[in-house]
């Protein structure tokens, strides 16, 4: 391959619409593997303050104690939020009503909306990523379409129709073609990994906040046996 041919040449020497594409492209994958690193972290610490805070609820621990030692609610994440945030609800109301229903409603209200929060944390930029594994082929497809017209612009000046005439405006065309494809397929990869991560542990917070619902039930309960006998 010669100089002239070369892909950064390519590059360099396309025009200004598909140099503005292939630009676009190179940001949009450049973000979104930003996005990629920090979001798979953020699912890795997730998943493993999750195991932990299991292990200690069920462990037998005191709920107030537990209660104690967790961190405020701007610290605390996934089950630890949503328990910090129910059990500060009905400690809230335990002395203002003797009714076990509002209790408990107060409690899965703010239950719900702790995992509200959580959801929002865990697809914080997955719309960014779903967005670029979207548009990206449909943005380099306008490069190619623009390569193309070029191509046919220069058939149309010259008296005798060479490869050598069209090769660079194809080139160019196809190369956005492909960088709209290498900046779509990690993207829609893994989106798709971690919006299905993420709604996994949600399932496990709303499935947590539905034990926890009836551990305050079941206390409740006896404490109501406890004050008729």
């Amino acid at each position: 391959m010669n100089d002239t041919m070369s892909i950064p040449y390519l590059i360099m020497s396309a025009s200004t619409v598909v140099q503005l594409v292939m630009l676009l492209l190179v940001v949009g994958s450049i973000l979104s593997w930003i996005v990629i690193f920090q979001r798979t972290l953020a699912m890795r610490r997730a998943r493993a303050a999750h195991q932990a805070f299991e292990e200690r609820f069920w462990s037998g621990v005191d709920l107030n104690e537990l209660y104690r030692e967790t961190p405020s609610e701007q610290e605390t994440q996934g089950a630890e939020h949503v328990f910090r945030a129910g059990f500060r609800e009905f400690n809230r109301l335990m002395p203002k009503t003797k009714s076990p229903d509002a209790i408990l409603d107060g409690v899965q209200r703010s239950m719900r909306v702790a995992w509200s929060r959580e959801e929002e944390r865990l697809t914080l930029h997955l719309v960014f990523l779903a967005t670029v594994a979207s548009a990206s082929p449909y943005i380099g497809l306008f490069g190619t379409v623009w390569g193309i017209m070029g191509s046919f612009q220069s058939l149309s000046m010259t008296q005798q129709a060479t490869l050598a005439t069209v090769a660079p405006w194809i080139a160019e065309a196809l190369i956005a073609t492909a960088m709209g494809l290498f900046a779509a397929i990690p993207a829609v990869i893994f989106y798709n990994k971690l919006s299905s991560e993420s709604g996994r542990l949600l399932g496990k917070y709303e499935d947590f906040a539905e034990e926890f619902h009836s551990i305050l039930h079941r206390n409740l309960q006896g404490r109501g046996d406890a004050g008729s006998a």
